[in-house]
């Protein structure tokens, strides 16, 4: 029989589950029901998104809803431990669904598998009391940050990445009915295009989206109970390979306007073209093998990532090209290549703006392409 979500009142069931929280003094009765009573939206089921969840699940908020239009891939599964191998391939806001149900069965768990722009993030974002936003690019972090803003929700902030996470509550109301600092307060414009990383091309430490997401998922229940002093007006700092640790005090930047959602792919400098690089897929590099066809072929990864998996080529870090000039070949055609063909194309760009290389082909998907497609005993990473 499907329990029953519909009162703020609770089973023995229900009592029992919670009874470590309500027999806190400070806690209580009351902030359970509050739990209860929430609605909350998570913005990400993924590596933040996974801890959040099933602490927010088991914590008992009555209503979650989850935003994520991704599929679960094995290269997620050393952080995102909502998920396991039997997911692969599988949606994760239906494959969280369900590991949240049998979590928890009394508490009502929605999902949104559609990605979040500025003609749908008011109206989701609308339906619920706080949001938790676990993304990890800028132009979807701007746009929630301002949706939250025009809609008068908290918006619970997190992010990592490598060694290092940052935790904070924007947006929050005050008790003379005055809001918070926002995402922009301190951030107000985004960095330049490619200078922060992304996990997928930086990397991330698996246990610190733990750390951070429970964090994450704290704040959430401070706000929503009213216990405890939320991280409102600060940024918190955390630095796992020396476990040091700070705040940043944040101000309301009276500059800053939000009015209306924009375009934030533009805002963010991504939407500019950038200048066309040739590009050849892994079968022809192959075929140019086989007919004999001399190439050079350029590795622009990191070192440590050259010691995981390689097809040949000759290491010359993207951060370094400028200083490898003088090896890249001139009376040959030169293949430049990276995990994903994101740095090698970058790296392209760089060397014909520093001479004028006229032989320069990126290799379309990197060693991801070359391992899935050509030799799968190379390791995908």
């Amino acid at each position: 029989m499907r329990p029953d979500r519909s009162s703020s009142t609770f089973s023995p069931q229900e009592y029992a589950r919670y009874s470590r929280h309500i027999i806190i003094p400070e806690f209580g009765l009351d902030g359970q029901e509050a739990l209860k009573k929430a609605r909350v939206l998570v913005i990400g089921s993924g590596g933040l998104g996974s801890p959040s969840l099933l602490y927010l699940a088991a914590a008992g908020v009555g209503h979650i809803g989850i935003v994520d239009f991704d599929t679960v891939d094995d290269s997620n599964l050393q952080r995102q431990v909502l998920f396991s191998t039997d997911d692969i391939g599988k949606g994760k806001a239906a494959q969280a669904q369900k590991r949240l149900q049998r979590l928890n069965p009394y508490i009502d768990v929605v999902i949104h598998e559609t990605r979040l722009d500025r003609t749908n993030a008011r109206e989701l974002i609308r339906q619920y009391d706080i949001v938790a936003d676990g993304t990890d690019n800028f132009p979807t972090r701007y746009l929630v940050n301002d949706a939250c803003v025009l809609e008068g929700k908290v918006n619970v902030y997190a992010s990592i990445f490598q060694f290092e996470g940052q935790v904070s509550v924007f947006n929050y109301l005050n008790a003379d009915g005055t809001r918070g600092p926002n995402y922009r307060d301190i951030f107000p414009e985004p960095p330049p295009p490619g200078l922060v990383p992304n996990c997928s091309e930086g990397g991330v430490l698996g246990v610190l989206p733990g750390i951070i997401g429970s964090m994450q998922a704290l704040e959430v229940i401070k706000v929503i109970t009213g216990v405890g002093e939320p991280l409102a007006g600060r940024l918190f700092l955390f630095d796992a390979s020396s476990f040091h640790t700070r705040f940043l005090n944040i101000r309301r930047n009276e500059a800053v306007r939000i009015e209306e959602l924009i375009d934030y792919q533009q805002f963010c400098g991504l939407d500019i073209p950038e200048a066309p690089v040739v590009e050849v897929s892994v079968h022809e590099m192959e075929e140019w093998r086989r007919q004999g066809e001399p190439f050079q072929l350029i590795d622009v990864r990191e070192p440590y990532e050259y010691a995981i998996a390689q097809i040949g080529g000759e290491l010359m870090p993207v951060g370094q090209i400028a200083s490898f000039l003088p090896r890249i070949s001139r009376d040959r055609k030169v293949i430049v290549h990276c995990r994903s063909g994101v740095r090698s194309a970058r790296a392209i760009r760089e060397l014909q703006s520093l001479d004028h290389f006229d032989n320069l082909f990126n290799l379309k998907g990197g060693i991801l392409a070359y391992s899935r497609e050509i030799d799968q005993s190379v390791p995908q990473y």
